[in-house]
């Protein structure tokens, strides 16, 4: 069952800025940590050491903040991609609340990263780093609406067929016959968040959850 959402609620479930779960999912990988330490570390160096050369010019001032904004880009990177993502689900015409259930779990590994190192021949060959993803489609009384995927964890093991699933989807469409996005979804049998990114204000769903279904 799909229940439409107004807009003025789905602002309250999804939030213009990013919030702390936001911020540490944007964050990324060990790997994109370092590169947006790298880009922090040089921008703000160079910025800051062309700013001293700058001193007696008008535009010290405008290196010195560039410098400082380099710098500062480790924490305003992740915010600034989380509040993207947000805005891009919050850009569709309609969203509604669903009312399913799980109709199938599996997984499947995916291909995180390629890598070139040269093999014993001397021959360049690309090295897969994969990982795996556990798979949710989700139906509700009306058929297939689409699934969700996320990182294998061991809680996950729980899920299975035929378990209640909420969640949120968005069209441009108002009979929702083309859905285009799927937030990240509550199982309230076993009280888990499941999805890649915390799009909706957990304790603001759960409480919208119930009172739009069990009320």
């Amino acid at each position: 069952m799909l229940l439409p959402i107004k807009e003025s609620e789905i602002n309250r479930l999804i939030p213009s800025v990013a919030t702390g779960k936001q911020f540490n999912s944007a964050l990324g990988n060990p790997r994109k940590i370092f590169q947006r330490i790298l880009v922090s570390a040089i921008g703000g160096v160079i910025t800051l050491l062309i700013s001293q050369s700058q001193v007696t010019s008008q535009f010290y001032s405008l290196w010195l903040v560039l410098g400082v904004v380099f710098l500062l880009y480790i924490l305003w990177g992740p915010i600034l991609e989380a509040s993207r993502k947000n805005s891009k689900f919050k850009s569709y015409s309609f969203s509604a609340l669903v009312d399913g259930f799980i109709s199938d779990v599996y997984v499947e590994d995916r291909v995180e990263n390629q890598l070139e190192q040269a093999n014993s021949d001397g021959r360049l060959e690309i090295i897969e780093k994969k990982r795996t993803w556990v798979v949710l489609d989700i139906e509700d009384e009306d058929g297939f609406l689409g699934n969700i995927s996320f990182p294998l964890k061991n809680k996950f093991n729980i899920l299975k067929q035929g378990m209640k699933i909420n969640c949120v989807v968005f069209s441009n469409r108002k009979d929702f016959s083309n859905i285009q996005a799927i937030s990240d979804a509550w199982c309230p049998e076993i009280n888990l968040w499941v999805g890649s990114y915390p799009f909706l204000l957990r304790p603001a769903f759960e409480e919208f959850v119930n009172r739009r279904i069990l009320s």
